[in-house]
């Protein structure tokens, strides 16, 4: 079992930096790809970036390439999320997920309860 917890969440105004960390414990950590998601108010949740395990391989949602950065530092078994450039529909609950393996991939086995990220304009 891996519990994950997020922080660094807050209110920004348009155009200002967040970093969100999402601190994991429980099993080995760095076996793990990692995943930030997010969910605005009355919409589906949305894959945002991934990691995986070596950092060798990333995916972003287009609509935040360029502007934010999905980074992990296995000894503090961390994964961070650098989000720069923010619009206020990046206004979203942002969640940390792990996958039970080191690569890509669509399912996910452990969440964290989310950080909040409001952007105003």
């Amino acid at each position: 079992q891996v519990q994950l917890v997020e922080s660094g969440g807050g209110l920004v105004q348009a155009g200002g930096s967040l970093r969100l960390s999402c601190a994991a414990s429980g099993r080995t950590f760095s076996n793990y790809a990692m995943g930030w998601f997010r969910q605005a108010p009355g919409k589906e949740r949305e894959a945002v970036a991934a990691l995986s395990w070596i950092g060798d391989s990333t995916s972003y949602a287009d609509s935040v390439k360029g502007r934010f950065t999905i980074s992990r530092d296995n000894a503090k078994n961390t994964v961070y999320l650098q989000m720069n450039s923010l619009k206020p529909e990046d206004t979203a609950v942002y969640y940390c997920a792990a996958r039970n393996v080191p690569y890509l991939g669509t399912g996910y086995a452990y969440w964290g309860q989310g950080t909040q990220v409001t952007v105003s304009s």
